[in-house]
């Protein structure tokens, strides 16, 4: 018998969880989840924004592959209708549904025969956990068929809501925590906006409680398999819209009743494209040949892969494409083994827009201020102002350095280290066909977007208009 599947992606969370040794907050719900079955340590997102990490959940591609390089509210879309989750389930003969929202283009590309949207329960200005629960729950209980639910919170996506809809019951403060430690600075103001960033946690925490009680009432568990895993990291200085770990270390936790084994941890180096073939996995289903991902079956019981990867890649492509801040296209590219990580600039020796939409321009008001970075410590100076003007090349020991204070890649000793994660890196880039290995297409496209940022019209809102890439990116 196939398992009914629970997708569940919360918005803009890291590891910022009482189940990953987080002491800001409890989760007792998500560490019940993590207690009943698999949490896995080493999780990435493949781009640090809403679109493209959803995009790779569903079709199991790293975004430059797909084509959803950015944000779907200003038309970033995939290059094609690629195979997904929903739409090889629903061939399968599974009930498919989703809650919240989508924020992949096409939307035709994903077979979801019920989607339940509510500004007044699940959106950015109101977040009513209950209700979700509740619409999970009629969904859940509809038919006896085997479904495909994907559950998507607004939390805790900007705004940080201190409480909403009575969540949580006794919100914490600015004196009951710490900011992220890879954030680097500290003060009152964002001590504040950190407690309300937990709140949003909490709150999240309580409402998967609600949505799993719903699958218990049901009498459904113990044949449902139930993933969790979020987009991205938190929107921190230093975290959403960058490469660093705070934005792209995310929360996977898997559940799968009479496979994964109670309060197994597993250390793979996993992804976002993982998702997809896992879920065809347990459906019995065979995955798209044209993907990036494996599944996780032999982690959930404490075994492993007889071939598994020893290097992980992410990437950053583009965001915003507004006037207002000249769009915030710096694309990077990442690869890390067991070990050390390095990050290409592909812009390097330019000023990097994302860190001056934090910090400079205060477009995101918990972005750090410059007063804030000055009474730093010294090394997280240095490390905004590499921020700042990133070099081509970044090199660091995420053992000893796991917030990414220290670059090593001039470090004579570290050159071979350096060279051989550079060639790792240029062999993904090739075999996944990134556009941006040919110069004229990184310039073509830089052309196009710097046009379309500073044009008086929001693209977001043109119903004629297509970015050029989709096109002109396809790969063959």
């Amino acid at each position: 018998m196939v398992p009914n599947i629970l997708l569940i992606v919360p918005e803009d969370t890291g590891l910022e969880l009482s189940c990953y040794g987080d002491t800001n907050v409890r989760t007792p719900h998500l560490d019940r989840l993590a207690a009943e079955g698999c949490r896995f340590t080493r999780a990435y997102a493949t781009q640090s924004v809403c679109s493209p990490g959803r995009a790779s959940i569903l079709t199991g591609l790293y975004p430059h592959e797909c084509g959803q390089i950015g944000l779907a509210t200003h038309k970033f879309s995939m290059y094609r209708q690629w195979p997904s989750i929903p739409t090889l389930l629903k061939q399968a003969g599974y009930r498919t549904g989703r809650l919240g929202k989508l924020h992949v283009l096409p939307e035709s590309a994903f077979a979801f025969d019920h989607v339940w949207t509510s500004s007044a329960a699940n959106s950015f200005g109101s977040r009513d956990v209950v209700e979700v629960a509740r619409e999970a729950g009629a969904f859940i209980n509809n038919d006896d068929e085997p479904f495909f639910l994907m559950v998507c919170y607004a939390d805790a996506h900007l705004p940080w809501s201190r409480q909403e809809a009575g969540l949580p019951r006794a919100p914490i403060t600015a004196g009951d925590v710490r900011v992220p430690a890879a954030v680097g600075c500290d003060s009152p103001r964002l001590r504040a906006h950190t407690a309300d960033y937990y709140n949003c946690v909490s709150r999240l925490d309580s409402g998967v409680g609600h949505l799993l009680a719903e699958l218990d009432a049901s009498g459904k568990a113990d044949d449902t398999l139930v993933i969790y895993v979020s987009d991205h990291g938190p929107q921190f200085s230093r975290g959403k819209c960058c490469v660093t770990e705070l934005a792209l270390r995310v929360p996977m936790i898997i559940r799968w009743p009479g496979v994964s084994t109670p309060g197994t941890v597993a250390h793979p180096l996993s992804s976002q494209v993982d998702v997809l073939p896992t879920i065809l996995d347990a459906a019995g289903l065979e995955p798209p040949t044209h993907r990036s991902g494996d599944s996780l079956r032999p982690f959930l019981d404490g075994g492993s892969a007889a071939e598994w990867r020893t290097h992980l890649f992410a990437e950053w492509n583009a965001s915003h494409a507004l006037k207002l801040d000249g769009g915030l296209f710096y694309p990077s590219r990442t690869v890390r083994d067991d070990r050390y990580k390095l990050v290409l600039n592909l812009l390097r020796g330019e000023p990097n827009p994302t860190e001056r939409y934090y910090t400079q321009w205060q477009r995101i008001e918990m972005g750090c201020t410059q007063a804030e970075i000055d009474a730093a410590p010294r090394h997280v100076r240095e490390t905004y102002c590499r921020w700042r003007n990133p070099p081509e090349f970044e090199l660091y020991d995420l053992h000893t350095d796991p917030c990414e204070w220290h670059d090593l890649a001039e470090d004579p000793a570290m050159t071979g280290i350096r060279d051989g994660l550079v060639d790792h890196l240029l062999a993904w880039r090739q075999d996944t066909q990134d556009p941006f290995l040919d110069p004229g297409k990184l310039a073509d496209f830089r052309t196009h977007h710097d046009a379309v940022c500073f044009e008086d019209r929001n693209v977001g809102k043109d119903p004629d208009f297509e970015w050029p890439y989709v096109r002109a990116f396809a790969p063959e």
